[in-house]
């Protein structure tokens, strides 16, 4: 499980860009330029990001002792904007330097 470590920290990045790139830069130009090419393009990588996340999240929450309430606060981050960003800093960050 130490290995999920910094592959989840990897996947909370890359979910965290997509997601904000979605949200900021990809919606915006659907609805006010009627172009939804950009949110086909993005949609499914989140997607498949958001779904890594979760998954892993679960995988390695016993390897990192978190308490239901942590993990709770780290699968309901993935909805946040910035928040995967949050959850690297806070709960990952010293963990995958071992």
């Amino acid at each position: 499980m130490s290995k999920l470590v910094p592959v989840f920290r990897i996947i909370a990045l890359l979910e965290g860009v997509s997601y904000i790139l979605l949200l900021f830069i990809a919606t915006p130009i659907k609805y006010f330029y009627e172009d939804p090419q950009y949110v086909k393009l993005l949609g499914m990588p989140h997607g498949l990001l958001f779904m890594a996340y979760v998954v892993i999240a679960v995988l390695i929450s016993a390897y990192m002792k978190w308490s239901t309430r942590t993990l709770w606060i780290v699968l309901i981050a993935s909805i946040l904007p910035f928040g995967t960003f949050y959850i690297d800093k806070k709960y990952l960050n010293n963990h995958s330097r071992a």
